[in-house]
């Protein structure tokens, strides 16, 4: 996978945002084929955030007027095979960790202000140039400068061609700059370019990622009128979200975080922010910027016009369409895909902590895109080297997290499969209405017990009219019942869920737990006979059944 991004640390430098989004856009229209941003005059310098690139394989920035150090992070790029970072200003030395990059066929750094020894693993590069710097090429000068496997050992000289092609690009640049720079000033907007990348798994379909932004305080609380009443979306634990609509009428989504602890303050909030910002997919909710002050700390999303799966599910109003069955499946599967790369593609993880149908929100084509991840990393860090504070919803928070504070990966495979109950029975996590038929107020409970007499299709969400697949459902159900096994161990990964969903691998896993359940239930009935436990017995099943496995 080929991705082309620009990585100057636009927030710490001062770099010209404006000029940065035409460098950008010309990028794109004239230079999409040679995979460079070359000559886009970008100042500052290098952030250490490139690191969490993996699959970056060409990255070409030279002749701009980067200062600072190489980072060290670049080590990690261990698919790179091109790096060029000639004629800039770069300082200090080559970091040894470059030496990681086994597959680097063309390293250029002439033309900077490099200091100190080169690492040896470097000269093994198939082309690379040194020269124009104060290094040591090597104990006693053993190694060339420069060199080039196609023309032994001659310095790196650009070919007439190229540098034709760099004039033209040139030229053709500066006049689209120019068209650019007079329609940005007679619309009055900053152009806020797309920078394309693809997804792992999902090659048929592109994804955008923006410039995040700082917003001012003044400029959101406009938005959302003075943060009325009249514009909340929704409350949770991490705080309430607005609607509001931004000067350009772009509209968006501001959630107000409370009970945030933030130690070293903005700029803490502020590296966690670009870390989750990082986290980029189709079926995540992406973040668009944020705003802190000394009280308030705010982040600004896409507003989603279909809202929540839990409002598609419970709280529609008279002549809403009710969420179909194939739209539940396709919800299902993108959550799990989302929830996926959060916790196998992103370094370090996501872990969401309260992942549930309120979360889950619906773009225009009532595409899951789950929102809220990252949160609890921002608003929960405490000074303990244990556990966090449970963060979560009752009913969907997992037994071993709520006990103990420990979350991880697992507790969100708990959450996620009582949203699959959510999806398919329309009903909530807890509900104490059910007290006056049955003893089963946990949804997770009742639908175990519905499964062991084999009526499920009495659980089936009843404004579907019947309109769904009984397989379907039973499958869905299944997977539900895997995902919230009482020991973690024991759940699915969120990849495993995703294959299960497609069709491959359930039989085995269900049959295994069918198994796991029969034991687990024969000896509950054992020490039922053992104790000869009565009516009147402060110890019942629904006890049993609520502090085991869930």
């Amino acid at each position: 996978m080929d991705i082309v991004v620009s990585v100057v640390d636009a927030s710490k430098n001062g770099l010209n945002i404006c000029a940065f989004a035409i460098g950008l856009l010309m990028f794109f229209c004239v230079s999409r084929s040679t995979s460079s941003l070359a000559f886009m005059g970008f100042t500052g310098t290098l952030t250490p955030r490139i690191g969490v690139l993996k699959y970056l394989k060409t990255l070409s920035l030279q002749g701009n007027g980067i200062t600072g150090g190489i980072p060290k992070e670049l080590g990690n790029l261990t698919n790179l095979n091109m790096l060029d970072l000639e004629n800039n200003r770069l300082t200090g030395e080559i970091p040894s960790s470059l030496g990681n990059l086994k597959k680097l066929q063309f390293f250029l750094l002439d033309s900077n202000d490099l200091s100190g020894q080169i690492p040896d693993q470097l000269f093994e590069v198939s082309k690379y140039n040194f020269t124009g710097n104060k290094l040591n090429c090597g104990v006693n000068q053993r190694h060339p400068c420069a060199f080039d496997s196609a023309d032994q050992g001659s310095s790196h000289k650009p070919k007439t061609g190229l540098i034709i092609g760099v004039i033209v690009g040139l030229v053709v640049i500066i006049f689209l700059c120019c068209l650019l720079f007079f329609w940005c000033k007679g619309s009055h907007k900053i152009y806020k370019p797309e920078v394309f990348v693809d997804v792992a798994g999902e090659v048929d379909r592109r994804i955008a990622f923006g410039q995040l932004k700082r917003f001012a305080w003044r400029e959101l609380q406009i938005a959302t009128d003075n943060f009325s009443e009249k514009n909340v979306l929704g409350q949770g634990g991490f705080g309430k979200v607005y609607k509001g609509v931004l000067a350009d009428n772009t509209k968006v989504a501001v959630k107000r975080l409370t009970d945030y602890e933030s130690p070293g303050g903005d700029a803490a909030f502020q590296r966690e922010v670009e870390m989750i910002s990082v986290a980029v997919h189709r079926n995540l909710l992406r973040l668009i910027g944020f705003c802190t002050t000394p009280t308030e700390r705010l982040l600004v999303y896409p507003f989603m016009q279909n809202l929540s799966v839990a409002y598609r599910l419970r709280e529609i109003k008279p002549g809403e369409a009710v969420l179909d069955w194939p739209t539940r499946k396709r919800v299902a599967l993108g959550t799990a895909r989302g929830l996926e790369y959060l916790h196998e593609h992103c370094n370090p993880k996501i872990i969401h902590r309260d992942v549930k149908a309120a979360n889950v929100l619906l773009d225009e084509d009532f595409e899951a895109v789950v929102g809220d991840f990252g949160l609890a990393k921002l608003v929960d860090v405490r000074k303990t080297d244990v556990t966090t504070q449970v963060r979560g919803t009752m009913g969907h928070i997992a037994p071993e997290y709520l006990s103990t504070g420990k979350s991880s990966e697992r507790t969100d495979v708990f959450g996620y499969g009582i949203m699959l109950l959510e999806i398919v029975t329309g009903q909530r996590a807890i509900d104490f209405s059910r007290l006056e038929e049955e003893d089963d107020v946990l949804l997770l409970d009742h639908v175990k017990k519905l499964e062991r007499e084999k009526k499920l299709d009495a659980i089936v969400d009843r404004n579907l009219i019947k309109n769904y697949n009984m397989q379907e459902v039973e499958m869905m159900i299944q997977v539900a019942l895997l995902c919230t096994q009482g020991t973690p161990e024991d759940r699915p990964l969120m990849s495993e869920v995703v294959r299960m969903l497609e069709g491959e691998g359930l039989a085995e896993r269900w049959e295994e737990w069918q198994h796991v359940e029969v034991n687990r239930r024969q000896e509950y009935e054992r020490l039922k006979r053992r104790f000869d436990w009565g009516e009147d017995s402060v110890y019942n099943q629904d006890a049993i059944e609520l502090s085991g496995g869930r």
